[in-house]
């Protein structure tokens, strides 16, 4: 959707900016106006163009979409001498988070607690939890 958007703007940008200069070249004799219109709107389109494909690069490659809130989810989960094993966030969708955590605990507990525990992260849609006693990793 945002490609979309961002291609119709930059195309409505670029005729804006190509009838200016055609008037100006027509009204003044600045015939440098046309070609300089170009380059201006080749300029600006690869500016939007690189944002795009960095944004959507970081998505496709499962980039980290939030490192403070998955530190905030560490820092959470870490209490009672719990360590978190492995934390990954994904992009489900706008505003919506997926993750993945591996938590290993001493303690007797099950996914559901930590469940309870991340209750306050709202833009986490869907968690999966894994329980790792102390003692059990092979």
């Amino acid at each position: 959707m945002r490609a979309a958007i961002i291609h119709v703007m930059a195309d409505a940008a670029v005729s804006v900016l190509v009838i200016v200069g055609l008037l100006l070249a027509r009204l003044f004799g600045w015939m440098w106006m046309d070609p300089l219109a170009g380059i201006v709107g080749a300029c600006v389109i690869a500016s939007w163009s690189y944002g795009l494909i960095r944004d959507t690069g970081a998505i496709l490659l499962d980039v980290n979409p939030d490192r403070r809130l998955a530190q905030r989810m560490r820092e959470t989960l870490e209490t009672d001498g719990d360590t978190v094993a492995d934390l990954h966030l994904w992009r489900l969708g706008p505003g919506h988070l997926g993750a993945i955590v591996a938590v290993k605990t001493a303690q007797p507990r099950d996914g559901g607690y930590y469940r309870e525990r991340l209750v306050g992260f709202p833009s986490v849609s869907h968690l999966t939890v894994e329980v790792i006693p102390v003692g059990a990793e092979a």
